[in-house]
C-alpha cells in the first residue's frame, strides 16, 4: 500500500539529500500495511517530487521521539517544540532509500481531484 505525504518543499530537499532521516507526525496511518510514501512537495513547488520506503515507525511522547531521533532529524529543536506543541503523542517515520523523481509530477497524475492532503492519503 501507498501513501501520499504532503511536506513542506525545505523538509523535501533535506530528505532527498539525506540529512533528515525522519518524517515527524502527530497522526500516522491506520494501515500498517503503508510501505511506500509518495512526497508532494507543498507550495509553492505543488509538485510530487519523489517517493520513500517507510521503514520503522516510532510512536511515543514528542520529547522521547526526540531523545531518539534529534542526531538525523532533519529540523531544528524549536521547529519540533513549534510542530508537536499541544501534541502528547507522536510518530516518526523512518525514511529508507528515498528516491527523488527526474521529472516532477502534477498531482493530478497521482491524486485525482488535484487537491493536497492536508496530511497524508492513501493512494491505490
Amino acid at each position: 500500500m501507498r501513501a501520499l505525504l504532503s511536506i513542506k518543499p525545505h523538509f523535501v530537499e533535506k530528505i532527498f539529500s539525506g540529512e533528515k532521516v525522519f518524517e515527524f507526525r502527530r497522526t500516522t496511518f491506520r494501515s500498517c500495511n503503508v510501505k511506500l510514501v509518495v512526497v508532494y512537495a507543498t507550495l509553492p513547488v505543488g509538485k510530487v517530487v519523489g517517493e520513500f520506503s517507510v521503514g520503522e515507525i516510532i510512536e511515543g511522547t514528542p520529547g522521547a521521539i526526540w531523545k531518539q531521533t534529534r542526531h538525523s532529524a532533519g529540523i531544528a529543536k524549536s521547529e519540533y517544540d513549534s510542530y508537536f506543541h499541544d501534541s502528547t503523542v507522536g510518530y516518526a517515520i523512518r525514511i529508507a532509500r528515498p528516491r527523488q523523481y527526474r521529472y516532477a509530477r502534477a498531482l493530478t497524475e497521482v491524486v485525482p481531484s488535484g487537491r493536497a492532503p492536508q496530511s497524508f492519503c492513501y493512494l491505490d
